[in-house]
C-alpha cells in the first residue's frame, strides 16, 4: 500500500511537470495540435502496460520480470528529457506554500475576475459530465448486452482506442483553423449526440456492426472534445504559474469523473441503460450552455 502511494505521488508530480513544460513550450495558436499530439500519445502509450504487459506475464513471462520490461520502457522518456532545454519563462521569486498554491489561484481570478473565475471553473466541471458517465461503466455494458470478454478486447477496446486517436489528431489539426472557441462548441455537439449511440445499442442487443459503429462514433466524439477541453485549461493557465495553474485545473476536471464512476452502477441499477444513456445526454447541455459566457463562439481567446 505505501509502495503504491510512492508511485501514485511520483506519477501525479510527472504529469505536472509535464503539462507546465507543454505549457510553456506551446504557443497559444499551437496549443490545440500540440495538446491533442500528447493527449494521444498517452493513449497509445497506454498500450504497453495495458497489452504487452499483460501479454507477457500470460504467456511468457512472470510478474517480476514483466514488471522490469515494463520499467524499462521508462528509460525512452529519461532520455528524451535529458536531451531537450526548457524554454526561458517567467519564475516566482520564492518557493514557499503561498508561491506554489495561492499565488497561483490570486493570479488566475485578478486575469479573470471573480465572476469570470467561477464561471470557468463550472464550466470545466460540466463539459465532460455526462460524457465520463456514459464511459464509466462501458465494459459491464458491453457484457450485460451479451458481448463476450473477446469481442470486448477486440472490438470495443481497439475501436474505442483507435477512433480516439483520431479524433483528437483531427481535433488538434482542426483547431489550428477554427480556434478553441469554436471547436469547443462544435466538438460538444459530436461528444453529447455520440452518447445517444449508447442508448440505441442497449435497445438493439447483442450485435457486433452495431457495437463498431457506436464505439467508433462515441469515441471519436470522446477524441475530438477532450483535445478542445485541454486546449482551453492550457490557454486558461499563464506561463508565470503554469505548472501550478495546470495542476490545479486538471485536478478540478477529474472530479467529474471520479464522482460518476461512483455514482453510475446506482442510477443504472434504478433506470436502467437506455434511460441512463439518455441522462447523461442531458447532463452535456449544462456544459454546452456555460460556453456562451467562457468561450464564446465568435471570440478568439
Amino acid at each position: 500500500m505505501i509502495l503504491s502511494f510512492i508511485i501514485a505521488v511520483l506519477s501525479a508530480t510527472q504529469d505536472v511537470a509535464l503539462d507546465a513544460y507543454r505549457r510553456e513550450l506551446l504557443e497559444d495558436n499551437e496549443l490545440g495540435l500540440g495538446n491533442s499530439i500528447h493527449v494521444n500519445a498517452y493513449r497509445v502509450s497506454g498500450l504497453v502496460p495495458g497489452s504487452l504487459s499483460l501479454i507477457l506475464a500470460d504467456n511468457f513471462l512472470p510478474w517480476s520480470t514483466t514488471f522490469f520490461i515494463t520499467a524499462l520502457f521508462m528509460l525512452l522518456g529519461i532520455g528524451l528529457t535529458i536531451s531537450i532545454h526548457e524554454k526561458p519563462a517567467p519564475k516566482p521569486k520564492h518557493l514557499d506554500f503561498a508561491s506554489a498554491v495561492v499565488d497561483p489561484f490570486m493570479e488566475f481570478v485578478e486575469r479573470n475576475g471573480m465572476g469570470m473565475t467561477i464561471r470557468i471553473l463550472i464550466f470545466m466541471l460540466l463539459y465532460k459530465l455526462g460524457d465520463s458517465m456514459a464511459t464509466a461503466l462501458s465494459t459491464p455494458f458491453y457484457l450485460d448486452m451479451g458481448f463476450s470478454m473477446t469481442e470486448i478486447g477486440i472490438l470495443g477496446k481497439n475501436a474505442g482506442l483507435w477512433s480516439a486517436t483520431v479524433g483528437g489528431m483531427l481535433g488538434g489539426i482542426l483547431m489550428l483553423r477554427i480556434g478553441i472557441n469554436r471547436a469547443l462548441w462544435l466538438f460538444g455537439i459530436v461528444q453529447m449526440v455520440t452518447i445517444l449511440g449508447f442508448a440505441v445499442l442497449s435497445s438493439v442487443g447483442h450485435n457486433l456492426i452495431v457495437m463498431g459503429v457506436v464505439v467508433t462514433l462515441e469515441y471519436l466524439g470522446v477524441g475530438l472534445g477532450t483535445a478542445a477541453f485541454v486546449a482551453f485549461i492550457a490557454r486558461a493557465t499563464s506561463l508565470q504559474y503554469a505548472a501550478s495553474q495546470m495542476a490545479l485545473l486538471t485536478a478540478l476536471t477529474a472530479l467529474p469523473r471520479t464522482i460518476a464512476s461512483a455514482l453510475t452502477g446506482y442510477l443504472v441499477e434504478w433506470v436502467g441503460w437506455t434511460e441512463f444513456f439518455l441522462l447523461c445526454t442531458l447532463l452535456a447541455i449544462p456544459g454546452m450552455l456555460m460556453l456562451i459566457w467562457v468561450a464564446p463562439f465568435n471570440k478568439k481567446g
